[in-house]
């Protein structure tokens, strides 16, 4: 097969990028197109609108809800230790072992999966120019080919970029004309018109309430910024998507209620992004861990994964800060004379903008007010729901509901 990769920030997937991908299969040079959402990007390390798995999971609903055929998404830089450097993603990529499983995997048939392929890195003429000028290029064109597409209005002399890229690096270049809109994703963010993001794209920004005030991270220090994005590199191996997109989504309320009721933003953010960290775990091991924070506090099976997770964003991720850590234990349950940070993470659990298993308007609407009514009307909802079921309350919510005179 003749591969094509199309690497990205993809911050938001718009429909200039999804002219490449159509542009490139057209072209007849490759028979199908993997895109990699970018993790660790040299060039915009850490600056990224949102975390790494928000813009994977983006492009992938915006794949399938599109219908484009002999297109994958491939999560391969997730398993790349710091910078994801071009040479380095297609060094990996393209072995044998990978792209058989990743073909297979992808309903590919094994026999077409294990025979030769050829392998072409799909990029936008206008950085052909510069392309002498990247890590290790020469170790980028022994992997693949490059394909360049020439888009509206470049004025670059495509011809000249490309015979100078022959003759030092003796590379392999080939050109195809783009066939599309010309935008960009940092447009879209500072206008605000969405309207050259693919409807997938928009249902699922619009879900998570993504590019809002709320996940700007503004007055956020760099450290935590950094730590935000890392935690959801590291909870990608532990958690599906799902619930991933939850905790992350946690976080961003979590930092945004800190600026409301005047609590350290840093420690919400990261709190609130780690508090479910634990929670797809092995049962055993979710108990192990739950025991070395809290002993027999915990015993239920659904409560486990708090306690465990503070254990787990200690031990795995280094989170030592006790007030982050009591926040993750109590998320489920809260306690007696809660911090306001633990009401923040708690409250955000319930309220993050994808949950939507009940009607949560007027409870959101109190929580940019005051923190005690919104929590009240949670732990009042909370209480209902365990009495209709016939279930116990655990002790500790019991204190904080009648702390909060319930």
């Amino acid at each position: 097969m003749r591969i094509g990769i199309y690497g990205g920030s993809f911050d938001p997937v718009h429909n200039g990028h999804i002219a490449m991908i159509k542009s490139a299969l057209k072209s007849g040079f490759v028979d199908c197109v993997i895109t990699i959402p970018s993790v660790r990007n040299n060039f915009k390390l850490y600056k990224n609108k949102l975390p790494p798995p928000y813009r994977y999971y983006m492009m992938k609903e915006t794949v399938e809800g599109l219908g484009l055929k002999n297109v994958f998404v491939s999560d391969i830089e997730y398993g790349i230790e710091g910078v994801s450097y071009t040479a380095v993603v297609l060094k990996e990529l393209t072995s044998d072992s990978y792209i058989r499983d990743f073909l297979i995997s992808n309903d590919i048939k094994r026999k077409k999966a294990e025979e030769h392929h050829e392998f072409f890195w799909i990029m936008g003429s206008d950085t052909l120019g510069t392309f002498e000028t990247w890590y290790k290029p020469g170790e980028i064109l022994n992997h693949a080919a490059l394909l360049a597409a020439v888009r509206p209005g470049d004025d670059t002399d495509v011809e000249k970029a490309a015979d100078s890229i022959r003759k030092n690096l003796g590379g392999k270049v080939e050109i195809f004309r783009l066939d599309g809109i010309e935008c960009s994703s940092s447009g879209i963010i500072d206008s605000g018109d969405f309207s050259e993001v693919p409807e997938p794209a928009v249902k699922f920004i619009k879900k998570h309430a993504l590019y809002t005030e709320n996940t700007m991270l503004e007055g956020v220090s760099d450290e935590a910024r950094k730590q935000f994005f890392e935690s959801a590199v590291w909870m990608y191996k532990y958690l599906g998507g799902k619930r991933l997109l939850h905790t992350l989504n946690v976080g961003y309320l979590s930092a945004h209620l800190a600026d409301v009721f005047g609590c350290d933003k840093d420690k919400a953010l990261i709190a609130g992004a780690l508090h479910d960290c634990a929670k797809e775990l092995p049962l055993e091991q979710q108990s192990e861990l739950a025991q070395k924070y809290s002993g027999d506090l915990f015993t239920e099976k659904k409560l486990l994964h708090s306690p465990a997770g503070a254990t787990f964003a200690r031990e795995q991720f280094g989170i030592e800060d006790k007030e982050i850590l009591d926040a993750i234990c109590y998320h489920t349950t809260g306690r007696g004379n809660m911090s306001i940070l633990e009401k923040i993470v708690y409250l955000a659990d319930k309220i993050e903008p994808s949950r939507d298993y009940t009607d949560l308007t007027p409870i959101r609407a109190a929580a940019e007010k005051d923190l005690d009514s919104a929590m009240r009307m949670t732990a009042s909802s909370v209480k209902d729901k365990f009495v209709s079921q016939g279930r116990d309350i655990h002790p500790m919510t019991v204190l904080m509901m009648k702390d909060l005179n319930l």
